[in-house]
């Protein structure tokens, strides 16, 4: 199923070049610093059930699409909020997915799973439904091998470094497990406090309890508050954390009085958060969060721009994170304009902004990472981790920031399997774009093979400070 030269272009003196650049990155370890595979998988390394349940159930990409076609989310394997019907056989669950596996020609999916079945699993045919069966006895005979257990997995994979995503009301207990078991595979979490920074969370209350129990401070004002996240970023720190991550809407930045962050707070508490104030609250919380990375050295990243669930019925039946949330037009220059000003300047301190709006990459980030020492662009996100996103994503930005202004690929997924595939799709994507530079006498090719490995290890071990 894949051509060793796909990816590449036509003309073939970009090829040969991508194909050389592409020889000698190849093959480099994998740094994923940011993604939402479970810490538990790797502290219990259970084997994975079946395919159904490794590859389709807990991928939204997949079933988002299959969604979009009229296909139930109960047959897919989704459970309902509610405890009611929902498909438990998965071979009945493998045999939708390979009868409408037609869907994903030419999607980023379609090019990450042939990766996988090609790679991972030696299936060379292409899935139909007349070989589901069969191919799915191939698939779930090697998932009871010893070498497809997660931990084998992640050291096939050459991972050097995988974080999770982990909330300020998590306990870390399975990154404790992690460390006590004497395994040398590098997990680490990564410290995302949106669970009790957002007011308008439905738990949010009880986050606070948790918060509060986990530091053994009682939250009562908006200074405990703070004292106790700082506490619990210490924690993250001590347990291989380099990094914070913030899912807003909007990356507004705006400081509060410390009078106004309590009245707020305190008004929260008694449930009294009107849009307003959570606009406000969240606003201040990441001139907060800044503050705080410029003192205990985490790379603070900035996720904007997503309107989460949109399908209210989806959301209602099923809950989050089943491929509802759509993009925003998101504003920059003057949303960061506090939070740039304050601290943008200092070489202690990193920012990594992502976007889900492509028409931001060269009229605002590009220029203001271009300028401020702290800023940094990430890569492409969510439904721009594609073929054409990535060549676009580095047309519009390298020529006002560089590639140094930017920090890597991130593959930021929670399908496990599929993290070597998209790490190779960047890699063959940039590795095609620097021998089309180098084609039109841009670049030289000393540059464009610093460039490589830059874009594919370089750039992310350095901004994230991690260490083997």
């Amino acid at each position: 199923m894949l051509h060793e030269d796909r990816l590449f272009s036509t003309d073939p003196a970009v090829r040969g070049i991508a194909r050389k650049l592409y020889d000698e990155v190849k093959d480099l370890p994998i740094i994923s610093p940011h993604g939402h595979v479970e810490a538990q998988m790797f502290a219990e390394n259970k084997p994975f059930p079946d395919p159904a349940q490794l590859l389709i159930v807990p991928d939204h990409y997949i079933f988002r699409l299959l969604y979009s076609q009229g296909i139930s989310l109960e047959s897919l394997g989704v459970r309902p909020v509610d405890g009611s019907w929902f498909e438990t056989d998965s071979r009945k669950i493998w045999q939708i997915f390979c009868e409408k596996f037609y869907l994903f020609a030419g999607t980023p999916t379609g090019v990450w799973l042939m990766h996988e079945f090609s790679e991972l699993f030696g299936i060379q045919e292409k899935l139909s439904d007349a070989d589901a069966q069969e191919i799915y006895n191939r698939i779930q005979e090697k998932l009871n091998l010893p070498d497809f257990l997660p931990r084998a997995m992640f050291d096939r994979f050459n991972l050097e470094v995988l974080s999770t995503t982990d909330g300020a009301s998590d306990d870390l207990k399975y990154h404790r497990k992690i460390r006590e078991s004497g395994w040398k595979g590098n997990v680490v979490p990564c410290f995302r406090p949106d669970d009790v920074t957002n007011l308008q969370n439905p738990n949010w209350k009880q986050n606070i309890v948790r918060l509060g129990e986990l530091t053994g401070i009682t939250i009562q004002s908006f200074r405990d508050f703070v004292s106790a996240l700082e506490k619990r970023r210490k924690e993250f720190i001590e347990m291989g954390a380099v990094a914070t991550d913030h899912g807003v809407e909007l990356p507004w930045t705006h400081e509060l009085s410390p009078n106004e962050a309590d009245r707020i707070f305190q008004d929260a508490l008694k449930g009294k958060v009107t849009d307003e104030s959570a606009k406000l609250f969240t606003a201040h919380m990441l001139m907060e969060m800044a503050r705080m990375s410029v003192e205990d050295g985490m790379v603070m990243q900035i996720h904007p721009g997503c309107y989460r669930d949109h399908n209210r019925e989806v959301f209602r039946r099923f809950g989050q994170n089943k491929g509802a949330d759509i993009p925003l037009q998101t504003e920059f220059t003057k949303s960061l304009s506090e939070l740039l000003n304050k601290f943008g300047n200092r070489r202690d301190f990193t920012v990594v902004v992502f976007t889900l709006d492509e028409t931001t990459y060269s009229r605002e980030l590009a220029t203001l990472a271009g300028h401020y020492p702290a800023m940094k662009i990430g890569p492409t996100w969510w439904f721009f981790d594609s073929i054409n996103g990535m060549t676009r994503h580095r047309e519009a930005i390298l020529e006002t920031a560089s590639i140094y202004n930017t920090v890597g690929f991130i593959d930021d997924t929670r399908a496990f399997p599929s993290i070597p595939a998209r790490h190779d799709v960047s890699r063959r994507i940039d590795c095609n774009y620097l021998a089309g530079l180098f084609a039109r006498h841009i670049i030289d090719m000393e540059s464009a093979e610093i460039m490589a490995r830059e874009m594919a290890y370089g750039l992310s071990k350095r901004t994230y400070c991690l260490k083997k």
